[in-house]
């Protein structure tokens, strides 16, 4: 692949549209899934594995790692809660991947 300015010039290498629609995102806007913990009280463990829903700029992981350092949820919680809907408005949420029993 060539780039110039941002833009890609030449693609190539790719097996299907997904695999082009890929690269252009990488170069163009990279995006990532955000996985972290956060504290969790009156738990049977202090701390509770997140993600975020979907991915986000990655230019914006710092804003949302600083996000998911401000919260503290309390037990009992279940995978798929959502803990931060729309951390910083960026249209995804931010949701528990594993279950914390109470204490």
């Amino acid at each position: 692949m060539t780039v110039r300015d941002g833009t890609p010039e030449s693609l190539r290498g790719y097996g299907c549209l997904r695999g082009e629609d890929y690269v252009l995102q990488e170069v163009q806007q990279p995006r990532r899934v955000v996985i972290s913990v956060v504290r969790c009280h009156n738990g049977d463990i202090p701390t509770v594995s997140v993600k975020t829903s979907g991915p986000v700029p990655k230019d914006t992981i710092r804003d949302v790692m600083a996000a998911m350092c401000t919260v503290q949820v309390t037990a009992p919680i279940s995978v798929g809660d959502i803990l931060v809907p729309n951390v910083c408005n960026l249209g995804v949420d931010v949701v528990a991947t594993r279950g914390v029993a109470s204490c």
